[in-house]
């Protein structure tokens, strides 16, 4: 596939420029943005060639799962949110579920207490992937183009190899002694001699290009059904996992409707349960609106002040009345509603500008109810990618196999990692998960469950038309990431490079601190925060964003990725 790199041209002025300026679509048939030159370059090959959003974004994800093997997956699962040009906004979801032999104490040990790394590292860690059949159901309903064509270029970069980057290479560094632990990922993702990939150096993947060459042949089948069902049971069953043909077959992906919200005149779309991600972007956006925010300046303290709260209350909401909505009743009218977003505020005012405990909030304040359990229905690490089209359609995709590197366990003769998802049920009520998070009964692990998450890939609109495409990986930080690159287009008008670049904060409740990124704040503006009463914790940068921004006047579709490269 030959690939059109004079369609990348960098804005040097204008409205959208900035300081890490953003890439600009030259041709007119859209944009593909990833956290991969490979996996961009592939979506905008598609796009240049006739193919939709849809069919651009089914080639990025299966090209991920070639070169970002960190996150990049078809042994994980996540969710996409797409607007069509015709008005229509759809989420799917391929979350990972768990399997049927799955119990809800099932890392613990006989004292009840957590079993290290039992729901972290290794084969018990994994849930049933989706992506594969995410892919399938994405091209089948919306695309235009054939699976075939669409996994050849992730295909060739199997085959042949693609060139490993810094980053790469430092995350296999810190991935190395858990490599060890399994003869495939150390056959797979370390050189024969042991050592890891150095930048520059080619990564050659014979045996993941043999498994989607199976997937271009016999489609999602080969993968549920088929020899790489067959590989991944082989595997789980000599390895301690519990995932058998059985679940891989019964694997269904789910339409949803996805939530939506207002914000200063924009229209909102995100990612529903069990998907925290949207209602609590949406949450956040609704109480701050009652604040002016411009006025208050980009990270003034004041500002910090209310968006910290906003978080603060929302993650503790998180904590209580989130899970899969099969089976939990999710309070979603109430936690989106405009009533309630004025209480939190309230709340925030009754303060006067100090920090408020974190031991002192209480899940819908004490006004929404805590659903109950559902009965069942018949029948990070992560990546995000956008894509949007000359026709208006656009596919705003975050998918993941959760830690960096998922399992650290690859399917053997398959060649691809799979994911630790069990960790994002709540394995012991109250007990904090990888990325720190808390939570309780609604997010308990049972058979078929799907384990909640943070993922917020978004489409906002402005009068009805495609305005912007946003995500993000980053766990538990995904939501205030995503919330803050929103913010700084509508409220402090900034440019869309600027939006991603600038820095940001984190509050998830537990623990009771305020997160910032290095030379984030000024020490004017952190010691009035300390004296506000709230404690601040410097820590590695935040996200990874890959947005999309269509100029209403124009048309013309701007993209950046985020300077950061978090993984």
């Amino acid at each position: 596939m030959l690939f059109c790199l004079t369609c990348f041209l960098v804005i040097n002025k204008s409205l959208y420029a900035a300081s890490y300026p953003p890439i600009r679509d030259m041709n007119g048939t859209g944009l593909a943005m990833t956290s991969s030159e490979y996996a961009t370059k592939i979506g905008k090959s598609v796009l240049d060639n006739g193919g939709n959003a849809i069919d651009a974004a089914v080639a990025v994800g299966y090209a991920l799962a070639v070169v970002h093997p960190a996150a990049g997956n078809i042994g994980g699962g996540g969710f996409a949110v797409i607007h069509l040009a015709n008005g229509e906004d759809i989420a799917l979801d391929f979350r990972e579920s768990a399997p049927l032999a799955s119990t809800k104490d099932m890392f613990l040990d006989t004292k009840g207490n957590i079993i290290p790394e039992a729901s972290t590292i290794g084969y018990l860690s994994a849930g049933i992937p989706g992506t594969v059949k995410g892919m399938s159901a994405m091209l089948d309903k919306y695309g235009t183009k054939k699976l075939s064509e669409l996994i050849q270029p992730a295909i060739d970069l199997a085959e042949n190899g693609f060139v490993i980057t810094d980053r790469q290479a430092e995350t296999m560094l810190e991935a190395k002694k858990y490599f060890e632990k399994f003869a495939s990922s150390k056959h797979y993702f370390l050189k024969q001699d042991g050592t890891t990939y150095r930048g520059g150096e080619t990564l050659v993947q014979k045996d993941l290009a043999k498994t989607l060459r199976l997937i271009q042949k016999e489609g999602e089948s080969a993968f549920y059904q088929g020899k790489i069902a067959d590989l991944i049971a082989i595997d789980m069953k000599n390895n301690g996992g519990i995932i058998t043909k059985e679940d891989l077959a019964n694997y269904k992906v789910i339409w949803r409707t996805p939530v939506k919200g207002k914000y200063r005149g924009y229209d909102i779309v995100s990612m529903s349960p069990p998907s925290s991600g949207g209602t609590h972007i949406i949450e956040i956006l609704n109480t701050i609106e009652n604040a002016n925010v411009k006025e208050l300046g980009f990270n003034s303290a004041q500002n910090i002040h209310i968006l910290a709260e906003a978080m603060r209350q929302a993650y503790a909401d998180r904590a209580v009345f989130m899970g899969d909505p099969d089976f939990w009743e999710v309070p979603l009218s109430s936690l989106l509603s405009k009533e309630y977003a004025k209480k939190i505020y309230a709340n925030i005012q009754k303060a006067q500008g100090k920090a408020i405990s974190s031991k002192n909030i209480k899940a819908g304040l004490d006004t929404i109810k805590q659903g109950v359990p559902k009965s069942m229905k018949e029948g990070n690490h992560t990546t995000h990618y956008s894509v949007a089209d000359k026709w208006g359609n656009a596919v705003s995709v975050t998918y993941t196999i959760n830690g960096s590197y998922g399992a650290m366990a690859a399917v053997q003769g398959a060649g691809f990692l799979l994911n630790n998802e069990m960790d994002d049920f709540s394995i012991k009520p109250g007990a904090a998960n990888l990325y720190g998070l808390v939570g309780g009964d609604a997010n308990a692990i049972e058979p078929n469950k799907r384990p909640l998450s943070s993922m917020s890939p978004t489409i906002i609109l402005k009068d009805n038309k495609l305005f912007m495409v946003v995500g993000s990986p980053g766990g538990a930080r995904i939501i205030t990431t995503v919330l803050q690159v929103i913010s700084n287009i509508i409220d402090h008008q900034m440019d869309l490079g600027k939006a991603v670049e600038s820095p940001r904060i984190h509050m998830q409740w537990q623990p009771d601190e305020i997160r910032i990124e290095s030379f984030g704040l000024s020490k004017d503006t952190q010691n009035i925060l300390k004296k506000m009463g709230y404690s601040l914790t410097e820590l590695p940068d935040m996200g990874d964003v890959n947005a999309i921004l269509r100029d209403s006047k124009t048309g013309i579709f701007y993209g950046v990725t985020d300077p950061r490269k978090e993984f």
